[in-house]
């Protein structure tokens, strides 16, 4: 159901890593407005910011991941505080609400490390990862320290968990989060299916678990064990470099991934664009979806308001931001108002 008078903005962070790390920053849009805004006032200077969050009922409830670790806004992002997460100083990749009660929220971080909060991120704790052993495949592989790039519970047993690990397979905790272990299995035979960029968990298929790498979607249904490829369309030989996947808060049945042409895991001269699926079968099959475009970069994130399912949007990491107030009926292009290059692209967003 849509909130009386809810008002939908959207929320892009901007990033980069390596050594191409430049100007970060954090853009604000309302919807129907069409002009951004360059928001940020509390966050640390040039913020890599690469995870955000909308709190599932107070849309004016805001996370952000930064370098130098998690922040809070309680204004749609006008001024955020830093919160004293342990981990002070190295990165926050990715952040996820547990499913039934937002004031418990994980963090993610690089290098590999899972901290916890049960009061709304004001105090953390740290998981244990000690049992973590990475595929040998990735062991050579820099980075090392192999960050935490998605985190997602399982709705209908929140007790099961899961990490995606960037060059580094996926975590399970079967304890709601305590303690994980790498559940990779012989699925994986190259680096770039244990590249990992996402993970996700349908409250309408219960213990099945979808992931995404750079160059292929993988499915299982037996949490974690026995995995399956998910065919979508191949943009470029062999496979399509997955970036986003998102599961519409409204319609546990619909699902949504953000792909490309190039990356890592593409042929060498392949040329770069962008494209967004959607599958209404719980990932059975997949279509793509007409925004009116081929971004020329890749596909990165995917947002849906909950407060108002029909507004869409997706995202490629060179600004590009398409939107839909129909349900994906018809789309809007909102490109961001600052130069983007390999040191500064959109690795978050969000909207509500």
């Amino acid at each position: 159901m849509v909130a009386n008078n809810h008002q939908t903005f959207v929320y892009a962070g901007l990033a980069g890593e390596g050594e191409y790390i430049g100007e970060g920053g954090l853009y604000r849009l309302t919807a129907g407005d069409g002009e951004w805004r360059d928001i940020g006032t509390g966050l640390p200077p040039n913020p890599q910011v690469r995870a955000l969050l909308v709190h599932p009922d107070n849309p004016a409830i805001l996370y952000a991941g930064t370098h130098l670790g998690p922040y809070r806004s309680d204004d749609r992002g006008e001024h955020w505080e830093a919160l004293e997460a342990p981990q002070r100083g190295t990165d926050a990749w990715s952040l996820a609400f547990h499913p039934r009660d937002p004031q418990v929220i994980y963090a993610g971080y690089d290098p590999c490390a899972i901290y916890r909060s049960e009061d709304g991120g004001e105090h953390w704790k740290p998981m244990n990862t000690e049992r973590v052993v990475f595929p040998h495949i990735t062991s050579y592989m820099p980075p090392l320290g192999k960050r935490v790039i998605g985190i997602t519970a399982d709705p209908s047993d929140p007790q099961d968990m899961y990490a995606a690990i960037e060059v580094g397979g996926l975590l399970a905790s079967r304890d709601g989060g305590e303690s994980w272990e790498s559940i990779t299995d012989g699925l994986y035979v190259r680096n770039n299916t244990v590249d990992l960029h996402g993970v996700q968990v349908s409250r309408a298929a219960p213990g099945t678990v979808y992931i995404i790498t750079q160059v292929a979607m993988f499915r299982s249904r037996h949490r974690g064990r026995h995995w399956e490829h998910v065919r979508i369309e191949e943009m470029f030989p062999g496979g399509s470099y997955c970036r986003g996947l998102l599961v519409a808060p409204h319609d546990p049945t619909t699902m949504y991934l953000a792909a490309g042409a190039g990356g890592g895991g593409a042929p060498k001269g392949t040329q770069e664009a962008g494209a967004l699926f959607r599958s209404r079968d719980v990932g059975e099959t997949w279509e793509r979806v007409d925004i009116g475009d081929t971004p020329p970069s890749r596909m990165a994130q995917i947002a849906v308001d909950r407060a108002n399912p029909s507004h869409v949007y997706c995202c490629a990491m060179h600004g590009q931001v398409y939107g839909s107030h129909d349900a994906g009926l018809t789309w809007h292009k909102h490109q961001l108002p600052t130069e983007m290059s390999r040191s500064r692209r959109i690795y978050a967003m969000v909207c509500g």
